[in-house]
């Protein structure tokens, strides 16, 4: 039986009290309520555990000051990910034009660290969680699979699917051989094996219709949530 997310969370949470002094350890025990939600509607459901998850990861800004971000996630492979829940409050109507600066240029300041910034909005979090996950596991993908399962998309189901909306949502069998750095043929067999999961289909051209020209994401797959859960319909 798989562990509940209490006692996991709070598990996971005294792991990293321990070693903590003064204001690296004041910020974990003060209220979290937005870090919270997030882990308990959006991270838990995806992963199922907090491996390789930090909270209140501390790094020095650009001007050498802390900075604490709401969690950094060091999966192994030479990936940094920040993750920041953001209330429009705090970031937006309650915020001066110092403070916006500020927080953009630590953003880029991180980037230029080899962090990823990802800022996720608390009202989603709250109201709609599913597209947050669909959001995070579009970008996480790409440095390791979030659930195992016959009918998730590969790796290169992914990379021809995001190719695709970078495409307008349709694409044609050069443009995968090209992206991919593969032969045409081996394009067009990706291109029809994703026909055959629903989410593409083949576009035909000619006097007959006899002769595919190109492939178009299926209207109902054109959200990102449909796109990373097709298997689960």
């Amino acid at each position: 039986m798989a562990e509940p997310f209490e006692s996991a969370h709070e598990r996971w949470l005294q792991s990293h009290l321990e070693g903590r002094t003064g204001e690296r350890r004041g910020r974990l025990t003060r209220k979290r309520y937005a870090e919270t939600l997030f882990l308990r509607q959006v991270w838990w459901p995806l992963f199922g555990s907090f491996d390789a998850l930090h909270p209140e990861y501390e790094v020095a800004d650009w001007r050498g000051r802390s900075y604490f971000a709401d969690f950094v996630w060091l999966p192994g492979s030479g990936e940094k990910l920040v993750f920041e829940v953001k209330g429009f409050g705090p970031h937006v109507t309650e915020m001066d034009r110092r403070g916006y600066c500020e927080e953009l240029n630590r953003e880029t300041f991180l980037q230029g660290l080899g962090y990823r910034v990802i800022s996720i909005p608390h009202d989603d979090v709250a109201s709609r969680p599913d597209v947050v996950q669909s959001l995070l596991r579009m970008v996480l993908s790409r440095f390791q699979p979030i659930r195992k399962s016959r009918a998730r998309p590969s790796l290169i189901e992914r990379e021809i699917m995001l190719l695709a909306f970078s495409c307008a949502g349709v694409l044609r069998g050069v443009d995968v051989a090209t992206h991919l750095d593969v032969s045409h043929r081996t394009a067009v067999r990706y291109l029809q094996r994703l026909c055959e999961k629903g989410v593409l289909e083949a576009l035909r051209n000619g006097a007959k219709g006899e002769r595919v020209t190109e492939y178009r994401v299926i209207k109902e797959k054109q959200g990102l949530l449909g796109l990373w859960q097709w298997d689960e319909g």
